[in-house]
């Protein structure tokens, strides 16, 4: 399947940069994204619909969770409360007065799978999104 370009950049799972020492690090955290039985993918779906600024952003940020893995914290992710929402994080994304939710859990150590997302439009996540994002955890942990 051909991603579009900005999607092509995240899926590569290997991140290079310069640590103090000026030496070349390899980590390794893998990006993927949920796709549904019938092969459509929430998380793409989603980029795409949003306004080029805000979506920059989001890549931007889902960059971020692929270079620093679980050592990224607030302001960028936040776990989601609730035991039926064990393991299920919400990536942050803010540009402007824009808000935006990406869903994600870790699905190993080193990968992060991305479910779906919305537009924050008030201060409460919806409850109908959290209830979206298990059922997509759930049955990608269930296929593979």
């Amino acid at each position: 399947m051909r991603h579009p370009f900005f999607l092509q950049k995240i899926l590569k799972n290997v991140i290079l940069y310069d640590n103090i020492l000026g030496e070349e690090v390899v980590i390794i955290f893998e990006v993927d994204f949920y796709q549904k039985e019938n092969g459509r993918i929430p998380v793409k779906e989603f980029l795409l619909s949003l306004n080029p600024k805000l979506r920059a952003k989001a890549i931007l940020d889902i960059e971020l969770l692929q270079k620093h893995g679980n050592e990224l914290r607030e302001p960028y992710v936040k776990p989601i409360k609730g035991k039926n929402n064990k393991g299920l994080y919400e990536l942050r994304i803010k540009f402007s007065k824009d808000a935006a939710r990406i869903f994600y859990f870790t699905y190993y150590d080193n990968k992060y799978v991305l479910l779906n997302g919305f537009i924050k439009k008030s201060m409460k996540t919806p409850r109908k999104e959290i209830a979206r994002a298990v059922r997509y955890m759930q049955d990608y942990k269930s296929r593979q």
